[in-house]
């Protein structure tokens, strides 16, 4: 069994059908009476998750798969529904959630990534994981370095779009970081900062 951090690392298939999941979540808590910002965060969330899932597999996924499949006609449509959909994505950041086409161009764009979705996870994933058996979480382990390379370019935003899509959630997270925060600082420190609250 090889001793690397790759065998540790979960299979692309695995993350690929996660990364499903969280977008088809997300968007799930997108209605039209949601308040604006939300809207907007959900949107932003959604398609930063897009852009960074389909980079990923064009970079590492799809170009394994090509090696192992040759010419498959999936797999082209797949490149080519990433496109439509960066389309889609383009005309949604141009505009806000008071233009009154924002809904429908939204709800657009998940019928288009439930469509591609159904196809990878009926097709090219279980054949992935049939002619890439061997490779799978090593592949997984180059998506993850991948992934946290192109997080690292818009920390912020994917920050501020998951408390706004995700706030209970986020409330949760950071009150136990911060919690955690408090306990770890050394006994003294909070001895005087309790003893400077009372005087």
């Amino acid at each position: 069994m090889p001793n690397d951090a790759s065998s540790l690392s979960p299979s692309i298939t695995s993350m690929i059908r996660l990364d499903h999941m969280h977008v088809l979540a997300a968007s799930h808590r997108y209605h039209a009476s949601t308040p604006w910002w939300r809207k907007r965060a959900i949107v932003n969330g959604v398609c930063d998750a897009l852009e960074i899932h389909a980079q990923l597999e064009e970079e590492i996924f799809y170009p394994a798969l090509d090696r192992a499949l040759g010419n498959d006609e999936t797999l082209s449509k797949s490149r080519s529904e990433h496109d439509e959909m960066r389309a889609t994505i383009a005309k949604l950041r141009a505009m806000g959630p008071e233009n009154a086409a924002y809904d429908g161009l939204f709800f657009q764009l998940i019928r288009e990534v439930a469509h591609h979705v159904a196809d990878e996870e009926t097709i090219l994933l279980p054949d992935a994981e049939r002619v890439l058996k061997s490779e799978l979480q090593s592949l997984g382990a180059a998506m993850t370095r991948r992934r946290m390379q192109l997080l690292g370019e818009r920390p912020m935003n994917i920050a501020v779009n998951a408390a706004g899509t995700f706030p209970i959630a986020a409330l949760l997270l950071g009150s136990t970081l911060l919690f955690a925060l408090r306990r770890s600082l050394p006994k003294s420190r909070r001895a005087e900062r309790t003893r400077r609250q009372y005087e």
